[in-house]
């Protein structure tokens, strides 16, 4: 079975355990500057992040039809069987297609450094080939984030919102979005308000750009949907640009 991680934001107390523990896997420092940072970079891949009274979470989501991957010309970045989208980087030639294609906007790159490199997270993807959970679901002292088998994941969502209506909208973030996600949110309120991006569409981007790129010939029958495809690696450009700014 697939795993995949369930994000539940009404059990989360905003401790950044998920973020040292992160840190430590990955070897990176964690001090008061960096907890202090809401946002994920190269140097911190996964964030807590405050919206009022409520917090979120931001990783990598290893969407089940990675557009990051399908755009690498190196296959630097690969969908694994067990659910974790990974990244190699001595494949890696530097191209940043993937910071372009994310529709999650997750991919950092490591500007700052002679031989730079993209960083995210890979959900712990040696971990759980040890049949280990994720270090940030391990470190989670409140059971806000679990890590597991997806549709079972799945199924307890469904039970919890289900349990307590009114504790939960009533809806599962990542079951559809970009054609589903490994990581799944729960919230109080509807998602946009702890930070998600709901602008998203519901099908996977690789259809949506591989498949309509080879209808070129047939661009005038099938102008609009091209359009919408293509989108989603060129036009984000200045996006992308704006994001890696703001995070430096």
């Amino acid at each position: 079975m697939s795993k995949a991680i369930l994000y539940d934001s009404t059990l989360c107390i905003g401790c950044k355990a998920c973020e040292g523990a992160c840190a430590e896997r990955w070897g990176f420092p964690y001090n008061d500057q960096v907890a202090a940072e809401e946002n994920i970079s190269a140097h911190k891949l996964t964030a807590i992040e405050t919206h009022g009274e409520r917090y979120s979470r931001r990783l990598c989501m290893h969407c089940a039809e990675p557009a990051c991957a399908s755009v690498c010309p190196v296959g630097a970045i690969q969908k694994t069987g067990l659910g974790p989208v990974v990244y190699d980087p001595e494949k890696c030639i530097g191209c940043r297609y993937c910071l372009q294609a994310c529709a999650f906007q997750v991919p950092s790159y490591e500007w700052n450094k002679r031989l730079p490199r993209m960083r995210k997270c890979d959900m712990c993807f040696e971990r759980q080939s040890r049949g280990e959970v994720t270090a940030c679901a391990a470190s989670c002292p409140t059971g806000a984030t679990k890590c597991g088998d997806r549709e079972d994941l799945v199924a307890e969502a469904r039970h919890r919102i289900a349990n307590k209506p009114g504790d939960y909208y009533g809806k599962i973030y990542g079951l559809e979005e970009v054609g589903g996600t490994s990581v799944l949110y729960l919230s109080a309120v509807p998602f946009e308000q702890i930070g998600l991006r709901v602008n998203v569409p519901r099908q996977s981007l690789p259809d949506l750009t591989w498949r309509v790129l080879e209808l070129v010939p047939d661009v005038v029958s099938t102008g609009s949907v091209l359009l919408g495809g293509i989108w989603w690696i060129t036009n984000r450009r200045a996006e992308v640009a704006r994001a890696e700014r703001e995070r430096k």
